[in-house]
């Protein structure tokens, strides 16, 4: 294939990203990702931003990681600054799947305590999947004070995310069991529980920390 023709291609493709039926702009983003090119990459970011389909936001995240990290990265970096929500959530969910560690840094923590759930969660999983080595206890930190935020989803993301950073979560998750909030201890007792028992699941999880946050709750009334 000539050079005149990899450039047509990749405009035909680009432009594909923003026609109505979400099965070309699928198919033009498996295009793009099939054939790398730096030049793709804020074309790509900029779609993420605003895509409404799901499954071809994941369809521009994988062509995204198939691009030089060097060009995206910083790309990604910037789009966290962004004022809207989604661009700074698939930001950190590519950012997450490419996995460079330069990027660590833009992690901030008004990303981890983001007001959206969804920009949350993202932040959350990226921060685990870049944190440098020794830095997993201050990152825990920073993660315990979300316990008890939101609803079963985002609770299940937290508990992951900090049973993912290993056994330096045991004394925050311990302390955090027995905050004055009694939603935090009972997110905290789950997240404890799904440590010791993975098998058994977030909801029976769950259940088990209430029991034993009532049966704390009766022995200091009596």
């Amino acid at each position: 294939m000539t050079t005149q023709e990899q450039d047509t291609n990749l405009r035909q493709a680009l432009r594909g990203l923003a026609h109505r039926d979400p099965s070309v702009r699928l198919r033009a983003a498996l295009a793009v990702g099939t054939t790398p090119d730096a030049r793709s990459v804020a074309k790509l970011i900029e779609r993420c931003a605003v895509e409404p389909e799901f499954y071809v936001r994941e369809m521009l995240t994988w062509a995204l990681t198939r691009q030089p990290p060097p060009v995206t990265v910083p790309i990604l970096v910037d789009e966290l600054r962004s004022e809207y929500a989604q661009a700074r959530s698939q930001a950190l969910h590519t950012l997450s799947k490419i996995g460079d560690r330069r990027a660590w840094p833009a992690i901030t923590r008004a990303l981890l305590t983001d007001p959206d759930d969804t920009v949350a969660q993202s932040a959350w999983r990226a921060a685990v999947v870049l944190v440098p080595e020794g830095g997993q206890s201050e990152l825990a930190a920073v993660l315990a004070t979300q316990l008890g935020r939101g609803g079963r989803e985002t609770q299940l993301s937290l508990s992951r995310a900090l049973i993912a950073l290993g056994e330096v979560i045991m004394p925050i998750v311990h302390a955090a069991s027995t905050d004055r909030d009694s939603g935090v201890r009972r997110h905290a007792l789950a997240t404890r529980q799904l440590w010791l028992d993975p098998d058994a699941g977030f909801q029976l999880a769950v259940e088990q920390a209430k029991r034993v946050a009532a049966l704390g709750a009766a022995g200091e009334k009596g």
